[in-house]
């Protein structure tokens, strides 16, 4: 009875999931293998292979994302680190600060970075003004300007995660290292990075994943001249339009980002045994 009443309340949301995200799918994936007048055909992913403009998008989103991603790491670990040593007000406004980007829209955030990079932005005016810049520096419509706007919209997702791990630890464990002699390095590579390094793993998956099918930031910052896939979804399917070949594209994007979270539980499990 208590199995039947339980199933009752889930029941519709269940259903909500099934007819909003998985029959979406199953419909992506069986445009990529059907043409009308046809039936199953595999020539969508035929014409990938015939057109290397497609794998080099592919292959330029994994490096952006890649790269983004280390970025987000290197900002976002020290972050969370600091934030863990501060007071409990101190702590609660960095927290806040952390979570503030989550009120503005993505698309604002983006356009700001457009004032900050931009020829006249405050970036390069305080370049030239130190004297470091004779002429502005291209921040915008390049990677590099799509890199630095994706990785600010996503740091929150790796800084959070990371913080919540960190405050888990117990300070204990690293008063009783350094009681037995441990240096601080020692310490922290041997004690507490080990303690962090399962949330850490999960927030850059999480991070890169994400990165894969961003498409606001690339678009706006990029100037058209950074291709990604989500951009090149866009073109197929609202321009062009050539539906069965953006869910070829699509699904190779889904396998790969499958492909990876595997990667990642086998690791994890590996690590856990």
């Amino acid at each position: 009875m208590n199995r039947s009443t339980g199933f009752a309340f889930i029941a519709p949301l269940l259903v909500l999931m099934i007819v909003a995200f998985n029959l979406p799918i199953l419909y992506m994936l069986g445009l990529a293998f059907w043409e009308k007048g046809q039936g199953f055909t595999l020539e969508h992913y035929e014409g990938l292979l015939e057109a290397p403009v497609y794998l080099r998008v592919l292959g330029n989103t994994l490096r952006i994302s890649l790269i983004a991603t280390i970025a987000n790491v290197a900002i976002g670990y020290p972050l969370a680190h600091w934030m863990r040593g501060l007071g409990r007000r101190a702590r609660l406004v960095a927290i806040a600060l952390v979570v503030l980007p989550f009120w503005v829209s993505i698309l604002v955030r983006t356009y700001a970075w457009i004032v900050v990079l931009g020829n006249g932005g405050l970036v390069n005016r305080g370049l030239q003004w130190l004297g470091l810049t004779d002429a502005p520096v291209q921040f915008l419509y390049n990677e590099l300007g799509v890199t630095i706007g994706m990785a600010n919209v996503l740091l929150p997702f790796l800084v959070l995660p990371l913080f919540a791990a960190m405050i888990r630890i117990d300070d204990r464990l690293l008063q009783a290292a350094a009681s037995l002699g441990a240096p601080p390095r020692t310490i922290f590579w041997k004690v507490y990075f080990p303690l962090t390094l399962p949330a850490l793993a999960a927030g850059t998956l999480l991070v890169f994943i994400l990165c894969l099918g961003f498409y606001v930031t690339p678009a706006v910052l990029g100037g058209g001249r950074v291709p990604m896939i989500s951009n090149l979804l866009d073109t197929l399917i609202n321009q062009i339009p050539r539906w069965e070949q953006a869910s070829a594209i699509s699904t190779i994007l889904l396998i790969v980002a499958l492909l990876i979270f595997a990667g990642y539980r086998r690791l994890d499990r590996k690590a856990s045994a």
